[in-house]
């Protein structure tokens, strides 16, 4: 890159997550930082020698916003443009920024992926269908569970004076009931509106904890390996509610691999100071530099089911009832962190992004608050 133009330092255009190409008049790319290589699938050496129309789909918008930034000597926006091609691979959907540079008709482009907006417009949706869920139950819970008390009561009494032959229909009857009001218990986890008794809790406890129930029952087949950040900060949050959330995850991981002898769970931790959430209904923005993910070898979550992931009632199983990660996302949701899935032939990982606990010192010593 020349040194002549400073502003497009090498340091500087690396240190940005985002994609950033330098372009002539011709749209040649002139410069590029390491996100534009990780994004084109190039080294800046062949982007160099590249024009922008042979990295990016025919007729893509893209090429006419360039056009409109040289005609109006002014900067462009334009949003969610849809990159996604062979080359590049699929869901490459984006936010355009471009603008003119010092030289003449050098125009700078900024790409950002819409991938994590989009999972966090996600989770606020689900979060809404989760208010549904709660309204629901406080109404299945008065309306259903008390017949239903009555119902398997009179089957039990049924049940002495009958033949074999139908005392087994008497027993159906009895264990379909149970089954119900189960399933109304668990809906009624989301009308529980208290407030979360929260304390720091060392998330690696909680994951080990999680590990040892898993490989006692469930997963005892499967191989669970750890790759934790010994450094983490502690996360402020209720540590029940967190085997909760694990238990459920690795159970789900361990349902993916099936009966695959290879397949393998894989529990991670990492510090992602670079995640930050704008609170809905605020200025205020949160940092979310906890990363805690649930990764397995399955064969992945069918495309059209992923959108709607996180909704309740929303299952692949056979006997599944939708409600696990409706419950996990409100869960974490109540934590003030959100919960993504990225997932493909290669597996699934659930990744959950949490705030950091930390320690006021000084006449309020001990204060908890997040980061």
């Amino acid at each position: 890159m020349s040194v002549a133009r400073p502003f497009l330092s090498e340091a500087m255009l690396d240190a940005l997550p985002h994609p950033v190409v330098l372009l002539d008049k011709d749209d040649h790319i002139q410069a590029a930082n390491s996100a534009a290589e990780a994004f084109f699938q190039a080294s800046l050496p062949v982007l160099k020698r590249t024009k922008l129309a042979d990295l990016v789909p025919f007729g893509s918008p893209l090429l006419a916003l360039l056009m409109q930034v040289r005609t109006r000597g002014a900067a462009v926006a334009e949003y969610r443009v849809d990159l996604s091609s062979p080359r590049l691979g699929a869901d490459r959907v984006v936010d355009i920024y471009a603008s003119p540079a010092a030289e003449d008709e050098e125009v700078v482009v900024m790409l950002q992926e819409r991938t994590m907006a989009d999972k966090m417009d996600r989770q606020l949706t689900s979060r809404g269908a989760a208010r549904t869920v709660t309204g629901l139950a406080a109404m299945l819970a008065h309306e259903i569970k008390n017949p239903l008390s009555g119902i398997r009561g009179a089957a039990q009494l049924l049940e002495s004076g009958l033949s074999e032959d139908d005392r087994q229909l008497s027993r159906l009857i009895t264990d379909e009931t149970d089954r119900i009001v189960k399933l109304v218990d668990r809906m009624e986890v989301f009308s529980d509106e208290r407030p979360i008794e929260r304390e720091p809790v060392n998330i690696h406890a909680v994951l080990e904890h999680v590990k040892r129930l898993a490989q006692s029952g469930f997963s005892r087949a499967i191989k669970i390996h750890e790759e934790y950040d010994p450094s983490l900060p502690p996360v402020y949050a209720n540590r029940d509610q967190l085997i909760q959330v694990f238990l459920n995850l690795v159970k789900n991981a361990t349902e993916a691999i099936g009966e695959d002898p290879d397949g393998e769970i894989v529990l991670s931790t990492a510090f992602r100071p670079g995640i930050r959430l704008s609170v809905p209904g605020t200025s205020d923005r949160v940092s979310l530099p906890l990363e805690f993910c649930v990764r397995d070898s399955g064969p992945g979550v069918p495309d059209d089911i992923l959108p709607h992931l996180f909704d309740p009632f929303i299952t692949t199983k056979t006997n599944g009832s939708g409600l696990g990660l409706a419950l996990v996302a409100k869960i974490i949701g109540d934590h003030g962190g959100v919960i993504e899935c990225d997932t493909g032939s290669g597996g699934t990982t659930f990744r959950i992004l949490m705030p950091a606990f930390i320690e006021v010192r000084g006449p309020q010593s001990g204060l908890a608050t997040e980061q």
